[in-house]
């Protein structure tokens, strides 16, 4: 800890948006600075010391009066603006927790809980809310978990059946790095731009952002950048990237006229097809018309992405003259059929070639996540084992709002026909499922269904008012912890800044105190405190490393370790190209599967056995068009990490009159009579919400874009399903394909017009009545 002069400290500490310090005085966090060594830090910091100590935060344990006085049960009430809690002691709220859980499993089974969590709570590798709720609930017995994730959940179901699962891992941890991609690639073709906000975020916090550096590194070094993208800022102008304007949700047509290029002009690596893949004859017929009477040329494209031919059929022959890295960003998977610009970005880097070379191939993942492309870390990293979990059945995580509606409804999952289990209680920590899961109205209802809610939180967000029994936990300043990430350049000790809010407790203490009443306190526990579980992790990953790393003591002392760390990981698929015979990979051919017998045999109609094009429901051209004509694009903030510390100074400043700010193009701001600063109503068939105008020709005619993470605010109905500006009220619950049921979210057709009512007053960040901060 280091003085700030007076009595000030300043305290250093790790988020998910990188490693900073927090100056306290008394015990108030009074502000937040980035670290010295950090050279491109996240402005997001600056939302910390509003969070950390506003009116939203969760003070006591409460207890929804309605669940209090008539018991576990269907409630449609649940998250009503006005609803009640009552406060109660913490041995009341452990005693009625421990009996409801009881209850459930008893009568019910365990697989009738489902544990919620999507793990962004903590950068903390012990205080981890996602690891500490599954533990706990392993050790009574077990629940129903959910697989995959919103953010590539489609890339996780649908790569192992193209590249096996191995693969995957690498495709998503070990890409090529900056520093190969300036010294190898000469051209990087970016489905989705790179995204410099994004970059500010890792899952388990980083401690440097190197990505933004890594990437102007790059460019510097002479590597050419195209971003496709219908967003101009998708890319930052000092890459000097070349813009591709493409429509929304067309991208899968502009890489299959790539392709179409590539063998038209006999400049397809028909030897690595041969070699390497199988399916290269199929893919081949359908982009030539062969299946469908369609062939997939650039003018063919050209009508469907507005991208002039020409600028198609040129951008392939550049891809093929150099050594070319394709990447297909994870917001593009994020929507109806998102599985095939996934497969037809490999096809296109495998028609080049160039998968295995070094800086070559396909990617996924740049400037979606700071880490990506910054190194490998070997051998692992510190992690709270979260025990086995009897319970086979499970859930595609975007599928909760189904489940809890549908118990016993069978659905299509990964060529298997499953069926939703009867959920009685919902157990969620770390996360906020009313930010990134769609169609709120229908989650509120679905939570609705459940007979008892429970939510570890630090703040009241939606989900915590959808919430039968309230928890306060702690953030990551007021305990004890430490961070580190994949491909991380240290490990970093995270000391307690503050002393905790109210009557706030460590979640690991409350699921202690849960275990023991019911009886598996040493299951949870292991006979460990807080700071011994962290030792336990910090001795058995640093018995693993092959450095001289100093002990849990004297790591506590200096604040922060190097970390064993591999710049220049191997190339990935390298082993496979040298040598496919001896190295191959693991799908049923041994190759990549540009045609996979397995997909064809699930007959699913929306995800065939190799990628094609497919009209998606929220596209420019679809008939939905003619009555909502503009596409919504619902990408990440760039004033906070989902929808965490929204009330924070950063984000707060970011808003237009109290609203998430919706950018609009001169000319379609023009055709409504719209301007800078005027708070329009966003509408579909789904939903409506509230947002403020900026013009901004950073996109491209057509488009909208809101950020997702508004706190959810359905406070008043009769102006808007959410008077704050939540895009996921307009967004339609359904997923990608009957593959991969990934999420849907990114892409929604809307009307915007200019709102001339009364302003209904923001009443998403205060508190419920019944309960004090």
């Amino acid at each position: 800890m280091a003085h700030d002069g007076g009595s000030a400290t300043a305290v250093p500490t790790s988020a998910h948006w990188g490693t900073y310090h927090v100056v306290v005085e008394g015990d108030r966090v009074v502000a937040a600075r980035p670290d010295p060594g950090d050279p491109d830090p996240s402005p997001v910091i600056g939302n910390v010391p509003t969070a950390q100590h506003h009116a939203s935060r969760v003070g006591r344990p409460a207890v929804r009066r309605a669940w209090l006085e008539n018991g576990p049960g269907a409630d449609e009430r649940r998250g009503h603006p006005d609803d009640e809690y009552v406060e109660v002691g913490w041995d009341r709220v452990l005693d009625l927790l421990a009996g409801e859980l009881d209850r459930v499993r008893t009568e019910h089974g365990n697989q009738a809980i489902f544990g919620g969590s999507y793990g962004w709570g903590s950068a903390g590798r012990f205080h981890h809310a996602q690891s500490q709720v599954h533990r706990f609930l392993n050790a009574i017995g077990g629940y129903t978990p959910s697989r995959a994730t919103y953010s590539h959940g489609t890339l996780e179901v649908l790569f192992p059946h193209l590249v096996g699962a191995p693969g995957v891992n690498d495709v998503l941890m070990t890409p090529p790095t900056w520093e190969v991609i300036a010294r190898e690639t000469d051209l990087l073709v970016t489905f989705g731009g790179l995204r410099v906000s994004n970059n500010w975020t890792v899952s388990g916090g980083r401690g440097a952002n190197t990505a933004r550096t890594g990437t102007r590194a790059a460019a510097e070094a002479g590597t050419q950048i195209v971003s496709v993208s219908p967003l101009r800022d998708d890319t930052a102008d000092d890459l000097a990237p070349e813009w591709l304007p493409v429509a929304p949700g067309t991208d899968t047509a502009v890489l299959l006229s790539l392709i179409h290029v590539l063998f038209d002009e006999d400049l397809a690596d028909l030897d690595f097809l041969d070699r390497y893949t199988v399916g290269g004859a199929r893919l081949r017929a359908y982009v030539n018309g062969e299946d469908d009477g369609v062939a997939k040329t650039p003018e063919w494209a050209a009508e469907i992405s507005e991208l002039p031919a020409a600028t198609l059929r040129e951008l392939a022959r550049r891809m093929a003259r150099g050594r070319t890295l394709v990447n297909i960003g994870w917001s593009l998977q994020r929507s109806v059929f998102g599985e095939q610009p996934l497969w037809a970005g490999l096809a296109l880097a495998a028609c080049l070639g160039q998968v295995g070379l070094p800086g070559g191939g396909f990617a996924s993942g740049y400037g979606s996540m700071g880490n990506y492309g910054g190194g490998a870390t070997p051998k692992g990293l510190p992690k709270l084992p979260q025990g086995t979990n009897p319970v086979r059945t499970f859930i595609p995580v975007t599928r909760i709002a189904d489940a809890l509606l549908h118990p016993g409804e069978e659905y299509d999952f990964d060529g298997r026909r499953r069926t939703y289990p009867d959920l009685r209680l919902v157990y969620w920590a770390g996360g906020n499922p009313f930010h990134h899961h769609q169609d709120l109205h229908k989650l509120s209802r679905a939570f609705g269904r459940a007979e008892t809610v429970v939510v570890n939180e630090t703040h009241w967000t939606a989900t915590a008012r959808h919430a039968d029994i309230v928890l306060p936990a702690t953030t990551s300043l007021e305990r004890d912890d430490f961070a580190v990430s994949q491909g991380d350049l240290t490990l970093r000790a995270m000391p307690r800044a503050v002393a905790p809010h109210a009557e706030a407790r460590d979640e690991y203490d409350v699921f202690t105190d849960l275990a023991r009443r019911l009886g598996a306190e040493e299951t949870f526990t292991e006979g460990r405190t807080s700071l011994e579980w962290q030792e336990y992790l910090y001795e058995r990953w640093r018995h693993r490393m092959d450095a001289d790393l100093p002990d849990f003591t004297e790591f506590r002392k200096v604040g922060a370790v190097d970390v064993p760390h591999r710049s220049e990981p191997e190339t990935l698929f390298g082993a496979f190209r040298a040598d496919p015979d001896n190295a191959p990979l693991r799908t049923p051919s041994g190759r990549i599967e540009l045609y996979s017998e397995t997909i064809a045999g699930f007959g699913y109609p929306d995800c065939p056995g190799h990628p094609v094009w497919a009209e998606s429901p929220e596209s420019l051209g679809s008939p939905r068009a003619a009555r909502f004509p503009l596409v919504m694009v619902a990408n990440q903030p760039s004033g906070r990490l989902h929808s965490q510390h929204d009330m924070g100074s950063y984000s707060q400043s970011q808003k237009v009159r109290g609203r998430a700010p919706i950018r609009v193009h001169p000319e379609d701001a023009r055709e409504r009579g719209l301007s800078d600063g005027m708070v329009v109503r966003v509408h579909n068939d789904r939903g409506s919400c509230l947002a403020g105008v900026e013009v901004s020709d950073a996109l491209r005619p057509g488009v909208v874009q809101l950020s997702t993470g508004a706190w959810f605010d359905p406070s008043h109905p009769e102006v808007a399903g959410c008077v704050h500006g939540n895009p996921n009220v307009l967004t339609a619950d359904v997923g990608t394909s009957a593959l991969a049921q990934g999420c849907s979210a990114q892409l929604t057709l809307v009307e915007i017009e200019a709102y001339e009512g009364p302003l209904p007053a923001v009443r998403a960040f205060d508190p419920p009545a019944g309960t004090t901060p």
